[in-house]
């Protein structure tokens, strides 16, 4: 009788998991053929050649040869970041990446990122930024004929679609756009998207903050107020060393005039930021308010309604599935609501219900902005191209060959009534209060040739954006427009090392960029303070070690053996308001720092470069600077080993000069090398000892000299 009972329950456990596997089998289709995927390569023709770091230098008859061939190089060294990026702006990551994923593929839905491609692709991409999109996924599409093993199952072929999708998705999280949407999910602040993936994460899941900042600096100054008569650029964006907002280096020419020299990220056919021979410009994050929360009333009797002027008004909603990974070809299928109001996308929490109203809303020409001003010739050419207005934020720091310098606080900055203060969330049942549209760009922020020939943006004010008597003012602008007003280290130290008049030539902005001093006036030196002021008396190891602290001059050099307690001091202080981890109290970081330093040294002074390091692979190297110094270098965290890893900061830099006669030179460095995945390659970590060092390669800049310094040169699908 029990072995019958038995046998039965095994018989309908067996029925169960067939069951349960028949429910949670969802397999991604196979990848199109090789012949398939590489057909269309055939309607390009690209010439790459690699330099002797290996750089890819891309030139074609045509702008879409070069972007053709820039996906396939790109793929070469990164194809994993790329197909992530794909997969992430599809909304199909979770599919790949697991449940971690799931929030990203929710959040493109409810963005309407492809509601976006849809209604306005066709008709609002010109043709030619069309061409260049498909030129891209063309490459990336031959790219995964070859490397059929290396493609993820379901993802190709790309498409042109993808390529602008990925801008929609990606470029309102520079201003923090994915802060307020993981604050609104679920009120935890120590969560957020990794775009900036410490070691061991993977970019765009959901999981704690690094210490990562997402900053930046940006210099030019005018020939005339050099001294020398040579107009510069420093192009330092600070940026995670890896993942999908790393810089990635190339130079792209054709026939029909392009020629450009620069970073982009992963996924991108043009040049984000960079120098042609005529003109360069260098980004920075800015942080204006441009996001706006709705408190809404939801109608008890109906949660289909919210209230708006009075009345009881429908949510526009529909239904996203999400296909989240559990192993092998099951997935968990999963249906969310995807609701919206007349504000924006709707967040349904614990505490309430939201609408979000954002710049970037529906846009679509990020891509073609940014290909306009890869072909900009002069000043004029450059400004036509912001003028679109397509990009939501992103301050912009210009100069060119005829000796102009610029600082642009680039924004759609909401078109918002005045006479409200726009800071804190606002009553979701008025229709007045939903903006529409924005200011126009003869409002945007902007301070041309400042009569002391100098421009700076280091993530601070742009009241703050010269050392001379001209710089903007907070009268000049509506407080609607929600201005940044706040001061970083580094702004304070570029205050504290330009007087307005003295020259500044290539060694004086040498010594500006790679400064590692905190300011006196920074919040490193004030928490510094207030642990010196602590009454120690009764702890004489505490005693000392405040003692040697005070005797600190808030300089982050390598060899410095200070450096390593305050700056272990002051480092969690400095990132809490990137991670939004509350930083201990300055007594308590203290105390951690000198046990810390005790534990895994022996000592509370070893040599800052002893714990500061560049790591890339089996090189690991002292590295001078710290978070927020202009010089600036952000560890993961304290790591067990003793160590702090460099994962963001510096990255791809560029200094960039024209002489009186308009000729140009430029220099470069990266904090690794071009081949980003690829351990066994020379070029995976060879430029890491010149980045340590301070010191540059040559940027090759004309076809002679790119011939004369190439490695490998080659046709993708051609040979």
């Amino acid at each position: 009788m029990m072995k019958r009972i038995l046998a039965g329950v095994a018989a309908l456990i067996v029925v169960l998991l067939i069951g349960a596997g028949i429910f949670l089998w969802d397999p991604l289709p196979a990848n199109p053929s090789a012949t398939e995927l590489s057909a269309a390569a055939a309607n390009y023709d690209a010439e790459v050649i690699r330099d002797e770091f290996g750089v890819p230098h891309v030139h074609g008859a045509r702008d879409a040869d070069a972007a053709f061939g820039l996906a396939y190089a790109h793929a070469e060294d990164d194809y994993e970041t790329i197909q992530e990026t794909v997969a992430a702006g599809r909304g199909m990551l979770a599919h790949y990446r697991g449940q971690d994923a799931a929030p990203v593929d929710y959040l493109v839905a409810l963005l309407g990122v492809w509601d976006t491609v849809a209604l306005r692709y066709e008709t609002d991409v010109p043709e030619d930024v069309k061409a260049m999109a498909e030129a891209y996924a063309a490459g990336l599409n031959l790219y995964a004929a070859e490397n059929p093993k290396a493609t993820w199952r379901g993802l190709a072929p790309f498409t042109a679609e993808d390529v602008v999708a990925g801008f929609i998705f990606k470029t309102p999280f520079f201003y923090g756009l994915d802060d307020t949407f993981m604050g609104l999910f679920g009120n935890d602040y120590t969560q957020t998207i990794a775009l900036d993936p410490a070691e061991g994460r993977k970019a765009f899941l959901i999981g704690p903050k690094t210490m990562a900042e997402r900053g930046s600096n940006g210099i030019a100054v005018s020939g005339r107020r050099a001294g020398d008569d040579v107009t510069r650029l420093m192009i330092n964006s600070h940026q995670p060393l890896t993942g999908p907002v790393a810089w990635y280096e190339a130079q792209l020419t054709s026939d029909e005039g392009l020629d450009i020299t620069g970073g982009l990220f992963p996924g991108t056919p043009v040049i984000l930021h960079g120098f042609t021979p005529d003109l360069g410009w260098a980004n920075t994050v800015s942080a204006q308010d441009l996001v706006d929360t709705y408190v809404l009333t939801v109608n008890p009797d109906n949660p289909h309604q919210y209230k708006l002027d009075g009345e009881w008004v429908d949510f526009t909603e529909a239904t996203v599935t999400l296909h989240v990974k559990l192993f092998g070809p099951f997935a968990l299928t999963v249906k969310r609501p995807v609701k919206r109001s007349a504000q924006g996308p709707v967040i349904e929490a614990k505490h309430g219900t939201y609408a979000v109203r954002y710049a970037g809303m529906g846009e679509i020409r990020q891509l073609e902005q940014y290909y306009r001003l890869n072909k900009a010739e002069d000043m004029d050419g450059f400004m036509s191209a912001m003028s679109l207005n397509a990009l939501p934020s992103i301050n912009y720091i210009y100069a060119d060959k005829d000796a102009n310098v610029a600082f642009i606080h680039n924004g759609q900055y909401p078109n918002r009534d005045n006479a409200w203060d726009w800071s804190g969330d606002m009553p979701g049942d008025r229709s007045d209060l939903i903006w529409q549209g924005y200011r126009p760009w003869d409002a945007v922020p902007k301070l041309v040739n400042p009569v002391s020939g100098l421009v700076f943006n280091s993530n601070n004010t742009p009241y703050s954006a010269t050392d001379g008597p001209d710089n903007l003012k907070p009268d000049d602008f509506p407080q609607s427009m929600g201005l940044q007003t706040n001061q970083t280290n580094r702004s304070l130290r570029m205050i504290e090392l330009t007087d307005g008049k003295s020259p500044i030539n290539e060694p004086d902005l040498l010594a500006i960029k790679f400064d590692t001093t905190y300011s006196s006036q920074s919040e490193a030196a004030d928490l510094i303070a207030k642990v010196v002021a602590i009454d120690w008396s009764q702890e004489p190891e505490m005693a000392e070690a405040a003692k040697r602290l005070a005797a600190w001059d808030l300089n982050m050099n390598a060899d410095s053996r200070y450096a390593a307690l305050g700056g272990l001091t002051v480092l969690r202080e400095i990132t809490a308001k990137y991670t939004r981890i509350p930083a201990p109290k300055p007594e308590t970081a203290f105390r951690e720092a000198v046990e810390w330093l005790t534990v895994h040294h022996g000592r509370i002074d070893p040599e800052w470069g002893e714990v500061n390091r560049l790591v890339r692979g089996n090189v690991s190297l002292p590295i001078s600077g710290g978070p927020d110094t202009l010089r600036a270098v952000y560890p993961a965290g304290m790591r067990d080993d003793g160590t702090l890893h460099m994962t963001a900061g510096d990255t791809w830099i560029a200094l960039v000069e024209w002489d009186r006669q308009g000729r140009q030179t430029a220099r470069v460095i990266s904090p690794y090398g071009s081949a980003i995945l690829d351990a066994a390659s020379p070029h995976y970590a060879d430029q890491a000892p010149l980045f340590v060092a301070r010191e540059w390669r040559k940027a090759h800049l004309t076809h002679e000299d790119v011939v004369a310094n190439a490695t490998r040169t080659y046709h993708p699908g051609k040979d």
